[in-house]
């Protein structure tokens, strides 16, 4: 019993030094995964921005589900969220928290991330360290010319239009996932990477899309990382009233998981709802150029682009209404004609469906 105890010892700790080890230790994504991970941090503003707030907030009401009437509350906390916040025209109506959470409480973004990545790189292109979204991803990662990415845009990526070929299981240890989730070398992961439908013809919703173009916005940056850009463009500018971080995949010159692994609070993650809420203006300030986030929330259908899916955002509904979506159930819902902001964080995604709740709560604000 004693030797099968050891080799089991012995080969969990021979394991741990690699994805599929690190896979089985740590089992599936946890919104406190950011405590893993190797991270670069983010600074507070000195000067935060506060959203106003209702004298007296506004619960919403009960609702029928399955023919039973459901207390709000009672709903989000069974299940299992742990921060949700409601904020219309710049007022928060709605702001509680679950499950042992509280308003300074780190939970990491997920996919939301992918949505930010898609931010920054609307600024490199601004700022001009990115020509166009049309430029080939090989300008920027001359290697890819290797393995046939000579036609592949950053638009294909952005899009999620590449013909990357990638497995997103998140069950599956010896998948893409698991490797660009828990691997340790995310250059030569992405200078490996392979093609299986020619760009611009299908829409495939992959991880592996994003972090291609994150290390494109990287090398971009000369010599800049790309949480130093987040925090030049976007956290000092925004009034973050907290710190933050990006999770990386190694410590020593590591590179930010950028289809993922944004840790911050629900408070923060709303201000950057309200950024493309006011269409990149900031107290004032174009921040960002306004023809970007139209871009990014306008249903486009052509070379294989989705009517659901435009520059990392999900688009939902029918009023123009689009999100920041994460795997457990993270989102920012913005609803421009409403001047909206919903931030849901979750331990798990739960029993229902957030953009109908979001869509109804809509109606009702």
């Amino acid at each position: 019993m004693k030797k099968t105890t050891g080799i089991v010892l012995l080969l969990i700790f021979t394991l741990s030094g690699c994805k599929v080890g690190r896979f089985f230790i740590y089992n599936f994504a946890d919104i406190t995964d950011y405590q893993k991970f190797p991270k670069r941090e983010l600074v507070k503003s000195e000067t935060p921005f506060q959203f106003e707030r209702l004298a007296e907030l506004k619960k919403p009401k009960s609702f029928t589900v399955n023919g039973a009437q459901i207390d709000f509350d009672d709903y989000l906390e069974d299940n299992k969220t742990v921060s949700f916040l409601i904020i219309k025209n710049d007022t928060i109506h709605y702001e509680k928290y679950y499950n042992k959470y509280e308003k300074s409480s780190i939970t990491t973004s997920f996919s939301m991330a992918k949505s930010i990545t898609s931010m920054l790189v609307g600024f490199a292109f601004q700022d001009g360290l990115i020509g166009s979204e049309n430029d080939l991803v090989t300008q920027y990662i001359p290697e890819l010319k290797e393995q046939g990415f000579d036609n592949v845009t950053l638009k294909h990526l952005l899009q999620m239009t590449s013909g990357l070929k990638f497995n997103e299981s998140y069950i599956n240890p010896f998948g893409h996932a698991a490797t660009y989730y828990y691997g340790r070398k995310l250059r030569k992961t992405i200078a490996n990477a392979t093609l299986e439908n020619e760009p611009g013809l299908v829409f495939n919703y992959t991880s592996g899309q994003s972090q291609i173009l994150g290390l494109a916005l990287e090398r971009s940056l000369k010599g800049k990382k790309v949480t130093e850009y987040l925090q030049e463009k976007i956290w000092t500018p925004l009034g973050m009233e907290y710190d933050g971080s990006w999770s990386l995949d190694r410590k020593k010159n590591g590179l930010e998981k950028t289809f993922c692994c944004i840790n911050a609070r629900a408070l923060d993650f709303a201000k950057l709802g309200r950024f493309y809420l006011n269409e990149g203006e900031w107290q004032g300030e174009q921040l960002l150029n306004k023809a970007w986030i139209e871009k990014s929330t306008k249903i486009e259908t052509i070379d294989g682009s989705s009517a659901k899916y435009q520059y990392q955002w999900w688009l939902k509904g029918d009023q123009g209404e689009y999100m920041a979506q994460g795997i457990l159930g993270q989102y920012i819902y913005i609803h421009p004609k409403k001047k909206l902001i919903i931030i849901r964080m979750g331990k798990i995604y739960g029993n229902t469906n957030w953009p109908t709740i979001f869509n109804a709560l809509s109606k009702a604000y």
